[in-house]
């Protein structure tokens, strides 16, 4: 992680592929966005209980 990364609070998830779909993570777990674009929009939520309902599967189709 680079020095600018930790300065500003987000921080690329260690699940994210080694490929272009890479995830960051705010510091509070309070938000998600992309890293290609990191100027670009967030998605503001409740990370933990977020994944808690993927991995429920409360959010199947």
């Amino acid at each position: 992680m680079s020095t600018a990364d930790r300065r500003d609070g987000w921080r690329k998830s260690s699940l994210s592929d080694t490929g272009n779909g890479c995830v960051e993570v705010f510091r509070t777990l309070g938000a998600l966005r992309d890293s290609k674009q990191p100027g670009g929009p967030e998605l503001v939520a409740d990370v933990p209980g977020l994944v808690g309902m993927v991995k429920g599967g409360r959010l199947d189709s």
